[in-house]
């Protein structure tokens, strides 16, 4: 007799999201024009569904339409708008509107059915912008890409992103390495040495979790995304735009040749960064070496205290660079003066702890020792997003150490 050894739920996971994709790659994307002549308009945009049935273990197409063009959208506000094309299927907005979080939870009599792939169409902005519907349809670029969604959560791609991201990481910083460029914040010193791989990680990790997830999940919020990473890889997060404009795992901008990614590639020739915005803002290994040419940009207009008590310190006094990644320079010179009235000195700052029973701090915190030990001072508001993205660092930076 011949007993088969049950599969574990992440393999069955990674079947699952493979055969979605080749079921939707030959589904067409259904396009609906509205008035004639001058006035005809392309009515919405079109999304398609792989959804697996356990009960049935078969797939099922589900074709929805989301307005377009993109509406606002916040959780908790306005329902977000969207027509069901494939009837006697429920669906359920959960969150996004864009290609890389537009996720929806479905149902069939009653049966929740599970999301393994997606189906999106990427509109050319020139042609949408001179309205020319028929050519924005005749050359729209259909991608087939899963967002993070719970049932696609598993432990061990929660492990696997953290090993992938560090290793990409590395990779990043060896390849650095090799070109031997020179670092600016520290003269004599080489780009490769700037940034620790661990401290380049939580960047792809915080530009991907929603603030308000982490408020309300904590860690869980990390681990979505470190399993996003361990599931897609090298494709996760390759379609995120922010409202700001920003794009890839490490949301660099263009803003017309002179946002973040044009400054890396113009002010660190040596680093060999790819000169397409686009193509270089979604591939991880080269965003990261974008990234760590950002940081040593802005660590080289910090004051020279700061830059010194990062070169000894720089997993804690990573919250500069950090927070200047965020914000740009602005949000550094706001957070030193902060602190001075915090009262809380550059080499007073330590790791994060555990806060005592009883004495609990509001967070965002700074950790401060003094004679007593090391405790938590609330941070006052100054940019209440840099503020939460100095807690998201301070708080997935021990994942990776």
């Amino acid at each position: 007799m011949i007993v088969e050894a049950q599969r574990e739920r992440h393999e069955v996971i990674l079947d699952l999201v493979s055969e979605a994709k080749s079921v939707l790659r030959d589904v067409e994307l259904d396009y609906v024009f509205t008035g004639k002549g001058r006035r005809e308009a392309l009515r919405g945009r079109p999304v398609v569904f792989a959804l697996w049935s356990e009960a049935k273990q078969q797939w099922s197409i589900v074709h929805i339409e989301i307005p377009r063009p993109p509406v606002k959208w916040k959780p908790g506000r306005k329902a977000f708008p969207f027509i069901v094309r494939t009837p006697g299927v429920e669906a359920r907005h959960v969150k996004g509107t864009g290609a890389e979080r537009l996720m929806f939870a479905f149902s069939r009599d009653g049966e929740p059915l599970k999301v393994y792939g997606r189906k999106f169409p990427v509109f050319d902005s020139a042609l949408v912008a001179r309205k020319k519907w028929r050519a924005v349809v005749a050359t729209v670029k259909p991608i087939v890409y899963l967002p993070s969604n719970e049932d696609t959560l598993d432990p061990l791609f929660v492990s696997d992103g953290k090993e992938f991201l560090l290793s990409t990481a590395r990779r990043a910083i060896e390849d650095l390495r090799l070109t031997q460029a020179p670092a600016v914040a520290f003269p004599g010193q080489l780009l490769a040495d700037v940034v620790p791989a661990e401290v380049l990680t939580t960047l792809a990790v915080i530009e991907q979790t929603d603030d308000a997830d982490f408020v309300k999940k904590k860690a869980g919020a990390f681990d979505e995304v470190l399993s996003h990473y361990g599931l897609k890889r090298d494709e996760a997060y390759r379609y995120s735009v922010s409202s700001a404009a920003a794009l890839g795992p490490m949301q660099f901008t263009n803003r017309r040749g002179n946002g973040t990614y044009a400054l890396v590639v113009r002010r660190c020739p040596e680093a060999r960064i790819d000169p397409n915005f686009e193509r270089g803002a979604t591939d991880l290994l080269n965003a990261m070496k974008a990234a760590i040419c950002l940081f040593d940009i802005e660590l080289s207009q910090m004051r020279s205290d700061i830059r010194l008590a990062y070169r000894d310190n720089k997993e804690v006094l990573g919250i500069f660079p950090v927070a200047a990644y965020n914000g740009g320079p602005r949000n550094v010179s706001k957070l030193y003066g902060v602190m001075k009235r915090m009262g809380v000195n550059l080499e007073d700052l330590r790791p994060p702890g555990e806060q005592l029973q009883g004495m609990q701090v509001n967070c965002p915190c700074l950790w401060k020792e003094d004679a007593t030990g090391v405790r938590p001072v609330a941070i006052p508001k100054y940019n209440n997003e840099n503020r939460w993205y100095i807690e998201k660092y301070q708080s997935i930076l021990s994942v990776f150490e």
